[in-house]
């Protein structure tokens, strides 16, 4: 009769409570001193690819490793493959501000881990991201329209693109509830409008929910109106899908756009997608931020005619990714598309209909505690605190942007919005063309670029190709922009020397 083998490794704890206090202190001592020497890596990973792929083994450790030797393959392995998106001189896209209150509020509701699907599953979680939502509500001025004590009410998902696919399905759903035969034609006949400045992430979220990208009407902007969508730009498009007997949907509004910042204007628009019964949502995602400050909630003027609005707390609000934060006015529009009412998941509180069921407000069911962050980034810095963050990213785009203006050897395209500046190279030579400022800009951004010094992104508007300087790291300060200047001006300088001599 054989034997059982008996073990020979101790049974290893995957949540012991002292090794946790133990190994969570190197890890925050590792990530001190990444941040105490930033500065020392270039912004922009140099590596190339397959740069890990082919120098990690083929197979995982058959025993366990001490925490000291994973951070030190961490070290040695994985930061030279990072873009230091928290770098001071990080100036790409847009920004995606840390800060140790959410960092912190991470480490809690990673800890908690709680899978807050509805009310029952974790109450705190369900009711901290009310509390959080109406707070925010009140930041930014929101119609009570949108707030829970009246039809609306708000929610957290991890991305834009997340919140266009639930407005979209609800759109989708209450258009197809109004038409009582051939529903399956109509959806086919289905139309978004949207302007050429609307994130791609809109056309992917059209695609998903079942809009044929043929019915996607993307309306050109112009440099001459500041790339706003057009009123009657958007009329002349609504008009002729309503002549050739196909539906309008959806409009997409931007507040913010990530090719220039440009601000549609809301409340013209609004008016115009009420005419036809479209569903109107306005995308805030970068500058929904700003408008905490009093300086620029203008920007929003006429959201009351809107039937949706987001914007992304981990852009500019000292939030992690992701916190893209939803409004809708009519919460029952999400529910009846979204809703699902399985047996095991049918409770008291539910049946009492006097709580709230996240579940039925987004694509997934599981979620994360995402409150915790945004709570905590809120008491930790306070309204006071938060717009000045904000405010001191304004005053370095500002400073930027008149270092540009009075050197005639740069323009500065768009008027500055926020805290983003585009820009390119003009050439004085009479014999120069719109095509050889757009390689010498080109030749620019790469150049700075190249140097791993500085990080910045690029857009192609009406055919000019424009530097994006997107100030709002959380490190950078003054000091950071007036390098960058000086950087610009060294480079132009070499690079406006040989294109003299050539």
């Amino acid at each position: 009769m054989g034997s059982f083998p008996i073990a020979t490794t101790e049974f290893l704890n995957p949540l012991d409570h002292e090794q946790f206090r133990k190994q969570a202190h190197l890890v925050v001592d590792f990530l001190a001193d990444y941040y105490s020497n930033i500065e020392k890596y270039p912004v922009c990973s140099q590596v190339k690819p397959g740069f890990l792929t082919e120098t990690m083994p083929d197979s995982p450790p058959t025993q366990p490793q001490p925490i000291e030797t994973i951070l030190q393959e961490v070290q040695k392995n994985i930061i030279p493959g990072i873009t230091h998106w928290q770098s001071p001189n990080f100036f790409g896209y847009f920004p995606s501000s840390l800060s140790t209150a959410s960092f912190l509020g991470e480490m809690l509701l990673t800890g908690f881990d709680v899978v807050g699907f509805n009310w029952l599953a974790s109450p705190a979680a369900t009711e901290l991201e009310i509390v959080v939502m109406e707070w925010l509500l009140k930041l930014l001025q929101l119609p009570k329209s949108f707030s829970f004590s009246s039809d609306g009410g708000g929610v957290m998902h991890g991305t834009t693109c997340e919140s266009f696919v639930c407005t979209l399905v609800a759109a989708r759903e209450k258009k197809l509830s109004q038409i009582e035969n051939n529903k399956g034609e109509t959806l086919g006949k289905l139309v978004v409008y949207c302007s050429d400045q609307t994130h791609c992430s809109l056309q992917k979220a059209s695609q998903i929910v079942g809009i044929s990208p043929n019915n996607v009407r993307t309306i050109p902007t112009t440099k001459s109106m500041n790339f706003q969508l057009c009123p009657d730009a958007l009329l002349m498009a609504i008009g002729a899908d309503v002549r050739a007997g196909l539906v309008p949907l959806y409009l997409c509004l931007t507040v913010g756009t990530t090719q220039t910042t440009s601000a549609d204007p809301i409340g013209i628009l609004c008016e115009v997608a009420k005419q036809f019964n479209i569903w109107c949502h306005v995308d805030a995602a970068y500058a929904g931020n700003a408008c905490i400050l009093p300086e620029f909630r203008h920007f929003l003027d006429g959201i009351e005619g809107a039937n949706s609005f987001s914007f992304n707390a981990h852009k500019w609000l000292l939030t992690s990714l992701g916190c893209c934060c939803l409004w809708v006015k009519d919460r029952t529009d999400l529910t009846k598309s979204l809703s699902t009412d399985p047996e095991y998941l049918k409770n008291k509180a539910t049946d009492s209909k006097q709580v709230v069921d996240y579940k039925d407000w987004q694509i997934t069911l599981s979620r994360r505690f995402l409150s915790m962050k945004l709570w905590m980034v809120m008491k930790s810095y306070g309204v006071s605190g938060l717009r000045e963050f904000i405010r001191r990213h304004v005053k370095m785009a500002k400073h930027f942007e008149a270092l540009l203006s009075i050197d005639k050897r740069f323009e500065v395209v768009v008027p500055r919005n926020f805290a983003t500046v585009c820009f390119r190279v003009v050439l004085l030579s009479e014999s120069s063309d719109e095509e050889d400022g757009n390689r010498l800009t080109k030749r620019l951004l790469e150049s700075l670029n190249g140097t791993g010094k500085v990080y910045m992104t690029h857009a192609v508007v009406e055919n000019i190709y424009v530097i994006r300087v997107a100030i709002g790291a959380t490190l950078t300060e003054e000091k950071h922009v007036d390098m960058l200047w000086d950087m610009v001006q060294e480079h132009a300088n070499t690079l406006l020397a040989c294109s003299e001599l050539n």
